[in-house]
């Protein structure tokens, strides 16, 4: 029997990939073409694939018994050195799988971390990362020191294996209560950061991962960032200023790339991360158009979003790589969905000047035009409106300063927490203005004067 070193880096093994397909589970041509893309991510050599359709997986080894035997002679065959699985598998498969083929086997959220820990760049991607792998070793500790002898001499004689699994999840417990304090802290520290950009407009970049997100901020800021044909090339939020043509410089967040059946504890880990995209004021949700399962790829990116609770914040749908091969037929069909995506290509610059326009729309769209009726001596909030918003003009009536302005909902929501007698010219408050809004403020409408209504923001109280 070969031995296998689960501890080694899994780049340069010779890999056999291998999938359970479910009756409800997507096929496309290629079973294996997203987990090819994850093994050649990761350094693998994949010398071959194998598949089985069943109705529902086998407790004990996920394949058939006929399947596994075939598997086993496959890998005995060709000397492989990992078998790859597109399935989660659970501790006990896999151990009943290394002994079946005596090779070692790797799920697909094992691989996945594993590329993450290889591309993981920043200290906090790395916290992130270790985390992730952490939670998911815990249950699997047990089949990591299988090759300790166990003595059996009755209670309280244990083998040396079984202390040094006790004392190994002590330690991984201990190490994932600390992480998890560290990454509580970077959290609080980037929502800090995220808020100090007050009166900054931010559109954070989401999507599929190696669908061009990269390539497109590069081509809008000129960022420089990596911009690699591979899974996971950008594992750390980046943000640039981006000069929008009529409107003026907002900020642009690249994020790191989501996937089918993405492992919850990475999207636990990775919340801090991903904050540029909870408090965007729009998400632009870049999908690849050349790709044959873009509407599979579209619905695992809302259901990441739904999972980070932001699936409800204003988004636009931009299909890339519109100048590939095939390309323009996927677009009209998922145009026929979501009529208002856009299609570029982030490459050669296709559809860039429609995209500008686009989210320079998407962002006006969250602004109201008001009238403030101020105190003249609350210099404070003049000063403040002369940053945060644009002034049309400004006159004194006896001892009130009448403003008339253009500003962001969440703006005008920070002033109504304040107490700021405001009537609404264009546009609409939603009721409650959901962002800046304190807790101790609320809308009281006023009556409608000719069609204009008067909204005053009034402390609650009690």
């Amino acid at each position: 029997m070969r031995t296998h070193d689960r501890s080694q880096s899994l780049a340069s093994e010779k890999g056999i990939l291998a999938r359970l397909i479910l009756p409800n589970d997507f096929v496309s041509d290629d079973p294996f073409d997203e987990l090819k893309g994850l093994a050649q991510t990761a350094g693998i050599d994949v010398c071959g694939t194998i598949f089985q359709k069943r109705e529902h997986p086998d407790q004990s080894t996920y394949l058939g018994k006929g399947k596994v035997e075939e598997l086993a002679s496959f890998v005995e065959h060709i000397h492989a050195d990992v078998v790859l699985f597109d399935n989660d598998l659970t501790p006990a498969q896999t151990r009943n799988l290394e002994k079946a083929l005596s090779t070692k086997v790797i799920d697909r959220s094992e691989l996945i971390l594993d590329i993450f820990a290889t591309n993981a760049r920043t200290h906090e991607a790395r916290l992130a990362v270790e985390l992730a792998q952490l939670e998911y070793s815990l249950p699997r500790l047990k089949r990591m020191w299988t090759h300790l002898s166990r003595q059996t001499m009755g209670v309280g004689m244990r083998g040396p294996g079984e202390k040094q699994l006790e004392v190994d999840r002590r330690l991984a417990e201990k190490r994932i209560h600390d992480l998890k304090t560290d990454l509580s802290k970077v959290e609080k520290r980037k929502a800090r950061e995220v808020a100090s950009r007050d009166g900054t407009f931010c559109v954070s970049l989401v999507g599929y991962t190696n669908a061009g997100k990269s390539t497109l901020m590069n081509m809008l800021t000129g960022a420089g960032v990596e911009a690699a044909d591979k899974l996971f090339a950008t594992l750390d939020t980046r943000t640039r200023r981006w000069m929008l043509p009529g409107w003026g410089p907002i900020l642009l967040s690249d994020t790191v790339g989501f996937i089918r059946d993405l492992p919850h504890h990475l999207i636990a880990s990775f919340r801090a991360t991903l904050e540029e995209a909870r408090q965007a004021d729009l998400l632009m949700h870049v999908a690849d158009a050349s790709n044959p399962s873009v509407f599979q790829q579209i619905s695992s990116v809302y259901k990441v979003l739904k999972e980070l609770g932001i699936q409800e914040k204003d988004t636009l749908l931009v299909l890339n790589k519109a100048d590939c091969q095939g390309a323009e037929d996927r677009i009209s069909l998922v145009q026929e969905r979501y009529p208002n995506a856009i299609s570029i290509s982030a490459r050669s610059g296709l559809g860039l000047q429609k995209l500008a326009m686009a989210v320079s729309d998407s962002l006006t769209a969250s602004f109201v035009e008001l009238e403030l009726r101020l105190s003249v001596s609350d210099g404070k909030t003049i000063a403040w409106l002369a940053t945060h918003a644009e002034v049309l003009s400004k006159h004194y009536q006896d001892e009130l300063c009448i403003v008339h302005c253009r500003m962001s909902i969440g703006c005008a929501g920070k002033l109504a927490g304040h107490g700021v007698d405001m009537r609404v010219l264009s546009g609409s408050l939603p009721e409650p203005i959901k962002q800046g809004l304190p807790n101790n403020a609320t809308f009281v409408p006023a009556e409608s004067i000719q069609d204009i209504a008067d909204v005053v923001a009034m402390p609650k109280v009690g």
